[in-house]
């Protein structure tokens, strides 16, 4: 059969099939496969799921359940004999052997009678493993087809299993801390208050909406939002809310800050004065914690929206925020990788000689609660595959939790690769402040910014239990 002939499916009338006719096909059947059995069946026994457990057993289940077998059976009266235009009828299988991770099924169809009145056509089944081995058989019975097909093959779409590292399962868990109040700082547009309204039925915040009230007011109307249990707090301008917001923050009125429809700089302009700031003795970063499809745990990648060209005292404080957001969500030694363009040293790329000075500074105890390694290559610090290929030796390549990025494009770069191409989620947060702040781009909808409230309620309850503990001591 030429390639032509690969691409155009053509059936066979019920006039065309004699008794004795067959037709088969071979498949192997792949941890991918019964992965994506379970995604559409909903059984998610652990024998199906686990490839260690899964390479020591016995397939039984999965072809007890007749659904992975039965559709290889579908697939060939669907497309070869009698194809397309067949309608089942009915189908009686037995199972005589189980099937492995990585066996070749044959399986194939032979014509064993004709029925005219109603063009039905019975068929024997068989399945064969690799060795000969029946493992399935029996019969099926279609409404084979009157009127000559022959059409092009479907192109399907590639399917890709994701494994995301479960960050939105532990932001959104129902046993989270009592809700915390925020100040949501000129929240004029759709996004900003839609969130803050979401946040707040979640009980995740109560929020406290600053800004001018003629605008906060008029958005809610226009895009039909309840904020009646809202404290309003007016003020004539975004510059105006952003140092209320902090006011409020020194008088204990509120425990974290969102921004609103306004710009990070009038937001960090009032975070990081001197003299009424939310500065502690930590520089002030920003980290975002995604969840990857393509990634089995969370991570954070740093800073992003802050520190534009950081050196090495910052980067040590920017590595010990995102250290401490990782613990928040549970991480207790995350994996730190300091990112560079290689991952060795090499003095004419500064980034080496930082990440070098950090792993040290780590080692002297001015960096904590973390394992650092670097400088790491991106493709070394997210795939083990690739560090085993150049040789490194680490408990960090392929198992990083934290990316720091050289600065803040390289970051700000990597964050939306991640969020636009390789469909991450996440949520963003300042850490370093006294308090959590949620920074938000414009351009993020609702559902970030809830998933920004809930990271931000996490990391507060969290600063109050390290407080609690500490004045106990």
């Amino acid at each position: 059969m030429d390639e032509r002939d690969n691409n155009i499916i053509e059936n066979r009338t019920f006039d065309e099939i004699a008794v004795g006719d067959e037709a088969f096909l071979k498949k192997r059947l792949t941890m991918e496969d019964i992965k994506l059995f379970a995604i559409m069946s909903g059984d998610v026994n652990p024998s199906h799921l686990d490839e260690d457990f899964a390479k020591s057993t016995r397939f039984h289940e999965v072809i007890a359940h007749g659904m992975w077998g039965g559709a290889l059976i579908s697939t060939v009266l669907g497309t070869q004999l009698p194809g397309p235009g067949t309608i089942y009828v009915g189908q009686t299988l037995r199972f005589k052997a189980p099937v492995t991770l990585g066996d070749v099924l044959k399986v194939s169809v032979r014509v064993t009678e004709k029925n005219s009145d109603k063009y039905v056509v019975t068929f024997a089944c068989l399945c064969q493993n690799q060795d000969g081995e029946v493992v399935i058989e029996g019969e099926a019975q279609v409404m084979a087809p009157t009127q000559k097909v022959k059409m092009p093959r479907a192109i399907m779409p590639t399917v890709r299993l994701a494994g995301r590292g479960r960050l939105h399962e532990i932001l959104s868990a129902a046993d989270h801390p009592e809700p915390i109040r925020m100040a949501v700082v000129h929240p004029v547009d759709e996004s900003s208050l839609l969130g803050a309204v979401e946040a707040a039925q979640q009980r995740l915040i109560i929020p406290v909406l600053v800004g001018p009230k003629g605008k906060i007011t008029a958005a809610a109307e226009k895009y039909e939002l309840d904020i009646s249990d809202f404290e309003l707090i007016d003020t004539p301008h975004s510059h105006a809310a952003a140092d209320k917001a902090v006011e409020l923050t020194h008088q204990g009125q509120v425990s974290a800050l969102m921004k609103g429809a306004l710009h990070t700089d009038e937001l960090m302009q009032a975070v990081v004065k001197r003299e009424g700031g939310l500065r502690t003795e930590r520089c002030i970063s920003h980290v975002m914690a995604l969840d990857v499809p393509t990634y089995p745990r969370p991570l954070l990648v740093t800073d992003a929206a802050i520190n534009i060209k950081p050196g090495l005292t910052q980067k040590r404080d920017i590595i010990q925020n995102a250290i401490d957001l990782a613990h928040a969500l549970g991480n207790k030694n995350p994996n730190v990788a300091i990112l560079s363009a290689v991952e060795t040293i090499n003095p004419n790329i500064a980034s080496t000689l930082d990440a070098a000075a950090l792993c040290k500074m780590a080692e002297r105890g001015q960096i904590v609660g973390g394992t650092l390694d670097g400088p790491l290559a991106f493709d070394n610090a997210i795939s083990e595959a690739a560090a085993k290929t150049k040789g490194i030796r680490s408990d960090v390549a392929g198992k990083a939790d934290i990316l720091l990025a050289p600065d803040l494009e390289s970051a700000n770069i990597l964050m939306k690769q991640l969020t636009h191409l390789a469909d991450a989620t996440g949520a963003g947060l300042v850490m370093g402040a006294s308090v959590p702040i949620v920074l938000t781009s414009r351009s993020d909808d609702a559902l970030t910014r809830m998933a920004s409230c809930a990271l931000a309620l996490i990391v507060a309850d969290f600063q109050q239990r390290q407080k609690d503990a500490t004045n106990k001591e």
